[in-house]
């Protein structure tokens, strides 16, 4: 009898533990997960529904794999226009520290995030390939890692996940700030999906007078212009389209703030 009533209670102990594990997120220790990039896009281009939209996309994806407990926010900015002042990402994502699927600390504070010191730009966050994870615990894929000859084709991207789209839109200067107002590196603000007007110089991938754009940066740090996770280049448009043409399909950073 007494040998029944430990295997039933083993068995109702085992049946417990995949609801307990989910419940925190899948993460070794409990470490309740504080950072993720986004494992899907809005799907607009650089329209998101301004800063309302990406913080309900972020609460969204976190609801929808149990950890819509907490607060969530988009790492974006947004530059003054009249009657409005700049929104720096950085004074929106809380205190930290940030931690990945995994339970791994992606940074301590803002300052070790953003190397706010001569000290910590030198060691650097721990933005990473393998830490930068989607809210599933998922690898963002990058360059070269899979051999997809039309990575740059929306059409295709868009129903094929492992193509290259690592880049993150944050509209945001190195140390987490807005830019200044004139040239657009927020797609006006999270609200456009435009491209430059035909016989508008597209120019290179940095922002000009009369050009739609959005800043960018890497989790895996491995792209065009410096590298950067939160900085790096612009984009030739905000269309979904033009996104996709530099490899990002516009997905975005969110963190916790609580």
């Amino acid at each position: 009898m007494n040998r029944v009533l430990v295997l039933i209670g083993v068995l109702a102990l085992s049946g417990l533990a995949p609801s307990v594990a989910f419940g925190q997120h899948g993460m070794p220790g409990g470490t309740p997960m504080t950072f993720f990039v986004t494992s899907e896009p809005i799907g607009d281009g650089g329209n998101l529904g301004g800063l309302a939209g990406a913080d309900a996309h972020c609460q969204k994806l976190a609801q929808e794999v149990g950890a819509g407990n907490r607060t969530w926010r988009a790492y974006l900015s947004t530059q003054a226009s009249p009657g409005q002042p700049a929104v720096n990402a950085r004074d929106r994502i809380g205190t930290g520290p940030w931690y990945n699927f995994d339970g791994v600390m992606i940074a301590r504070d803002l300052a070790q995030l953003h190397g706010d010191t001569i000290e910590l730009a030198r060691m650097g966050n721990n933005l990473t390939k393998r830490t930068g994870l989607t809210e599933k615990g998922q690898i963002v894929p990058g360059l070269n890692d899979y051999q997809v000859p039309r990575d740059s084709d929306w059409e295709y991207s868009k129903t094929t996940p492992y193509t290259n789209r690592h880049e993150m839109l944050t509209g945001s200067q190195l140390d987490g700030r807005a830019f200044p107002p004139g040239i657009d590196y927020t797609c006006s603000n999270w609200t456009s999906n435009r491209d430059p007007a035909p016989g508008q110089a597209q120019g290179g991938l940095q922002g000009g007078p009369g050009r739609p754009n959005a800043q960018i940066g890497f989790p895996d740090r491995n792209g065009g212009g410096n590298g950067s996770w939160n900085s790096s280049h612009g984009t030739t448009g905000c269309s979904q389209t033009a996104l996709n043409r530099t490899h990002g399909v516009g997905m975005f950073y969110c963190f916790a703030v609580n």
